[in-house]
C-alpha cells in the first residue's frame, strides 16, 4: 500500500496528493508510463473519463498507431500510468529537493509491477526521479544529462527493465509542439514493440 510520505517537500500541494487507485492486475503490466504530478483538480487526472490528462494521453497512443479509446484500452495493451510526484505542483517547475525526496514513494510503486519490461519517463520530472532511484539502487543514474531529443535514441536499462527518456505527454503544450508530440508517438510504439515481440 503506497501512502503519502512524511517529508518537507516544498513547490507541491500535500492535500492534492494522489496515486493510481484504478483495479488492474499489477501482474500484467508490461510498460509503466511516469508523467510528471497530478494535475492540481482532482477530475482531471487519470481516469476512464474524458479528461484533461486522458485527451492528450488517448491521442498519443493513437498518434502512436495504437488503438485505445480509454484508460481500460490502454491497460488492456499493457501498460500502467502514473507520476513520479505524487502531489500537485504549484509552479511551472518542481524543486530538485521534491523530486528527490517522492522518488521514494515511486519507488516503492515499482515494485508493485512484477512483470515489467519498459520505464517510460514522460518528461524531465519522471527522468530525475529514476535517476535518484537509479543511483540509490545501483550507484550511478540510468539516463545521461542533456537534451531529451539528443539521447533518447540510445538503449538504457535499469536491471533488465528497459528506460525510454521522452516527453510529457499531457498539458496544453503536447498539442501545440508537434516535433515532441511525434517523439512521444516514436516512443510509445517502440516500447509497444518491445512487449510485442
Amino acid at each position: 500500500m503506497m501512502e503519502a510520505i512524511s517529508c518537507n517537500c516544498t513547490g507541491i500541494v500535500k492535500s492534492g496528493f494522489r496515486k493510481p487507485d484504478w483495479k488492474i492486475d499489477y501482474g500484467k503490466v508490461k510498460v509503466l508510463m511516469i508523467s510528471e504530478a497530478p494535475p492540481g483538480n482532482a477530475g482531471d487526472y487519470y481516469s476512464e473519463e474524458r479528461t484533461d490528462y486522458m485527451v492528450t494521453t488517448i491521442q498519443a497512443f493513437q498518434d502512436a498507431g495504437i488503438n485505445v479509446k480509454g484508460l481500460k484500452d490502454i491497460i488492456s495493451e499493457g501498460f500502467q500510468i502514473t507520476t513520479a510526484v505524487k502531489c500537485p505542483k504549484i509552479e511551472y517547475s518542481i524543486p530538485n529537493s521534491t523530486i528527490k525526496s517522492c522518488s521514494q514513494l515511486l519507488e516503492n510503486e515499482l515494485e508493485l509491477y512484477p512483470n515489467v519490461k519498459v520505464y517510460m519517463l514522460m518528461g524531465d520530472v519522471a527522468i530525475s526521479a529514476m535517476n535518484n532511484i537509479a543511483r540509490k539502487r545501483f550507484g550511478k543514474r540510468v539516463i545521461p544529462a542533456g537534451s531529451t531529443y539528443k539521447i533518447r535514441g540510445n538503449e538504457y536499462m535499469f536491471g533488465d527493465i528497459r528506460v525510454f527518456p521522452s516527453y510529457l505527454q499531457t498539458g496544453k503544450n503536447y498539442l501545440i509542439e508537434k516535433s515532441k508530440r511525434t517523439m512521444i508517438a516514436e516512443d510509445i510504439k517502440k516500447a509497444f514493440e518491445l512487449i510485442n515481440k
